[in-house]
């Protein structure tokens, strides 16, 4: 085996994923019936890959965790890794998660954003949207999210969005109230100051003045109706609707092979951008 095949291995193993095409996947101990898989595939744009996964389960004292969550960068990779690296053991680590876990996440966002602002030198002057899930003893599940990468839920076939996408367009308002524009040019998306083309994110020194990181949190209760959730950044959802996604996979039982699904779905539909998947099965 050689040392790339190793480090892959090794990955696979923790469940990271962040390269020009990487999968894994890795099951539940408390329940054999829930699964996860993912895979990520770099766009067709001229810079590096820019998102990074993360999907693992962990045992935290009696409980047990389900850790997932894509992160898409832009203008750095610096972001999201510091974001794969720290963001869940910010969470965890607040005193109240598991009392109020939405009220955790929110704090944890907001400090995970002041110490990547803190350390914008080192990091660059990018930054990253984020979707998190984290799933509660294989019964309650919380996500939150930041920026355009999106949670979906498919309960009986029918699927049901579970995070926001943060447009400018939609909080223009908002934007302008802190001091900035969001600019519509022809043949352009709109942008936060004419550059970003996302209202929330963590990092971007620069826009912060006129960009939130104030994530939207979702707990859904996991039931005998709940088949799948799959989170993806926007290399996905920019041509796909969460109905097709879940469409096209509900007859997949391998996680991580519809995991894959998505990604060539997403690509044999000329999806330029990085294109990152996860995909949980409950069933």
């Amino acid at each position: 085996m050689t040392g790339r095949e190793i480090l892959h291995k090794m990955k696979e193993k923790v469940g990271l994923g962040s390269s020009a095409a990487d999968s894994g996947k890795g099951k539940s101990k408390m329940s054999k019936h829930i699964t996860h898989g993912f895979h990520l595939v770099k766009g067709k744009s001229y810079h590096d890959m820019e998102d990074y996964a993360v999907a693992e389960f962990k045992q935290v004292d009696d409980h047990e965790l389900g850790l997932f969550a894509i992160y898409d960068g832009h203008l750095s990779r610096e972001v999201p890794d510091y974001l794969r690296a720290h963001l869940f053991d910010n969470i965890i680590n607040e005193p109240d998660f598991w009392t109020e876990p939405d009220k955790a996440i929110r704090k944890a966002y907001r400090v995970t954003d002041s110490d990547i602002l803190e350390k914008a030198a080192q990091l660059g002057k990018g930054g990253s949207t984020a979707v998190t899930a984290i799933l509660i003893n294989c019964r309650r599940l919380v996500v939150a999210n930041v920026g355009d990468s999106r949670a979906v839920i498919c309960k009986n076939g029918v699927a049901k969005q579970l995070s926001v996408d943060h447009q400018p367009s939609t909080e223009r308002e908002r934007i302008e109230n802190r001091g900035g524009f969001v600019s519509n040019f022809p043949g352009d998306v709109p942008r936060v100051d004419g550059q970003l083309a996302v209202a929330r994110a963590f990092g971007d020194k620069s826009l912060k003045e006129h960009l939130s990181s104030e994530p939207d949190v979702t707990v859904e209760e996991i039931d005998a109706d709940t088949e799948f959730i799959i989170l993806a950044s926007d290399g996905l959802w920019t041509v796909m609707s969460n109905q097709e996604a879940a469409d096209s996979i509900r007859n997949i039982k391998d996680a991580r092979s519809a995991a894959k699904h998505l990604t060539e779905e997403a690509l044999s539909r000329n999806s330029k951008d990085d294109i990152s998947c996860i995909v949980v099965r409950f069933n």
